[in-house]
């Protein structure tokens, strides 16, 4: 068996079904020759922020794979690379590298060395013989531990070389630890005693599938949960005990609750420091569970620390707790001080939210769009900027894995891609991707991608002509050359490329627009529609 051969052997049987890439790279057909499909792509970055999602949606169940070209498509790769890292999501990244004379002869690019601070590991393959344990070493990382891609790079003189003998390759193993439980008695009677806890959610109740143990935490201590954009939906956020999701924009009982509390309890989460997070408390104790042990004390000083999975976490803390809190806790109390901060708020904002000005407000675009599809069986995402502000803080997600939040690198254009790789790996679920008219600028000749593939998203773009976020800092530039300026029919461009698109202009067009919209990708045809916006610019910040 070849080198190439080998590694698509490998991916189909550990579980890969979709292989997303650029050519050239022999593993597209390798991985063909196996069934597994390829998906093509119009720049590198899409391919792997489609691969991010598959394995996002599917809780690192399936694991998205992209591949690219030696040389350029590596190097135009990397952005991508960096966002699956910065958002801790595991893929396979399987680059083709110059051939190992020229590896690293300046001033090629070699993916193994430029490409290691941003991967949990890095590994070229020189023999054929390696094959198998380099893949499944590469195969362990994805599976264990904190997420992230891991590369392994092929030169392109190893294609074609033939292993010493038939494959041996098991699927990898998959292992889980549990805190100590010493720290998980001190943690529950932390949680048990305190008065005002707050239960701050991550990504990582996403990975372990721990959804229904943070549930019954949270009913039985009667404590109000807020979630990481990257958590969102982890939580039932129409559920009494629910903040919302915490970001640049946070809805006001988040900030009410976190500010008065005297527990807050971190569980899968970094508390990693960011302008599109949370800011935490001062004057609170702080209790944090979480995989990686690099993330302890990293942003915030804390009490106790749990180091392990989350859906183990969460079992021994309810076990510890079930001596001490024998009932769940009457959460009415607590439940009626959320609506208090919710409706006032809520009200505050709800001439946005149903404003009938045309051009149209951003808000009531998505305030409808929230209201028309069905929540159970969507999936949405944002992009950065404005469209990540104004629909975090509103949209209730109902359903694990139906929001895909993200913040920590926010790199514009990385919501299409997401919602294409959704698709793939849910294929009965709406997949929307939300984005402005500069994000657009950056992925948009992917839409094509999605025709041509035959993804049928729903893509919801707000277009105000401007860089309106920018406004702010730069207004001479703007005043003397327009340099916010942005323009575009990108309707006109999503019908030219054979999917159905249609400008909205008009309050009472904007629910019937949905629908048209919705009912196309039932019929498998990618749709974007349109919006037609202000430059709002105003942010519910706390």
């Amino acid at each position: 068996m070849k080198v190439g051969e080998a590694i698509a052997e490998i991916m189909k049987r550990e579980g890969v079904e979709i292989l997303c890439g650029y050519p050239v790279n022999h593993l597209i057909e390798h991985a063909a020759a196996k069934d597994i499909r390829p998906v093509m792509v119009r720049q590198e970055r899409i391919g792997l922020h489609m691969a991010d999602a598959i394995s996002r949606v599917t809780a690192g169940r399936k694991i998205g794979a992209f591949c690219m070209q030696h040389g350029p498509g590596a190097e135009n790769a990397y952005g991508g690379v960096a966002q699956c890292y910065g958002e801790s999501v595991p893929v396979l990244v399987v680059p083709m590298g110059y051939p190992r004379r020229l590896a690293h002869v300046d001033p090629n690019y070699n993916s193994t060395v430029q490409m290691r601070g941003i991967t949990k590991s890095a590994e070229p393959i020189t023999s054929a013989a390696e094959v198998p344990n380099i893949m499944r070493r590469a195969f362990t990382r994805l599976r264990n531990g904190r997420g992230g891609p891991v590369l392994v790079e092929v030169p392109s003189d190893m294609w074609t070389e033939e292993l010493p003998g038939p494959l041996d390759y098991e699927p990898v193993l998959t292992a889980r630890s549990a805190p100590d439980p010493a720290d998980v008695k001190r943690a529950a009677a932390l949680l048990a005693g305190a008065k005002r806890p707050v239960i701050y959610a991550g990504t990582g109740v996403h990975w372990a599938r721990a959804w229904p143990q943070l549930r019954r935490l949270a009913e039985l201590l009667a404590a109000p949960v807020t979630t990481s954009l990257g958590g969102k939906s982890s939580f039932p956020e129409t559920h009494p005990l629910s903040l919302g999701s915490g970001g640049l924009a946070v809805a006001k009982p988040v900030r009410h609750f976190l500010d008065n509390a005297d527990v807050v309890f971190g569980i899968g989460c970094s508390f990693t420091e960011t302008n599109f997070g949370v800011k935490m408390p001062n004057g609170a104790r702080f209790i944090h569970a979480t995989l990686d042990p690099m993330h302890l004390n990293k942003d915030v000083r804390v009490e106790i620390g749990l180091l392990g999975d989350a859906g183990l976490t969460l079992d021994a803390l309810l076990a510890e707790l079930a001596g001490t809190v024998r009932s769940s806790r009457d959460p009415s109390k607590v439940a009626a001080e959320i609506q208090a901060h919710h409706e006032p708020w809520l009200a505050e904002w709800m001439p946005k939210l149903s404003s009938d000005d045309a051009p149209l407000n951003p808000y009531r675009v998505l305030w409808d769009l929230q209201h028309t599809v069905d929540r159970d069986n969507t999936i949405i995402t944002h992009d950065a900027g404005s469209p990540r502000d104004q629909l975090s803080p509103f949209w209730k997600s109902t359903t694990p894995l139906s929001y895909l939040g993200w913040g920590k690198t926010t790199q514009l254009g990385y919501g299409l891609g997401l919602a294409m790789g959704a698709k793939l790996a849910a294929p009965d679920k709406l997949c929307i991707n939300v984005w402005g008219d500069a994000a657009i600028g950056f992925t948009g000749m992917d839409f094509e991608t999605a025709v041509r593939e035959r993804i049928p998203i729903l893509s919801i773009l707000l277009n105000n002509f401007s860089m309106a976020i920018e406004l702010k800092v730069m207004p001479i530039s703007t005043e003397k050359y327009r340099s916010t300026d942005i323009s575009g029919d990108y309707a006109a461009m999503a019908r030219a490329f054979g999917g159905y698109g249609e400008r909205v202009t008009r309050p009472e067009e904007v629910v019937p627009a949905i629908r048209r919209g919705v009912e196309k990708t039932r019929e498998g045809v990618p749709a974007l529609l349109e919006f037609i916006t202000s430059k709002e610019t105003a942010v519910s910040r706390l």
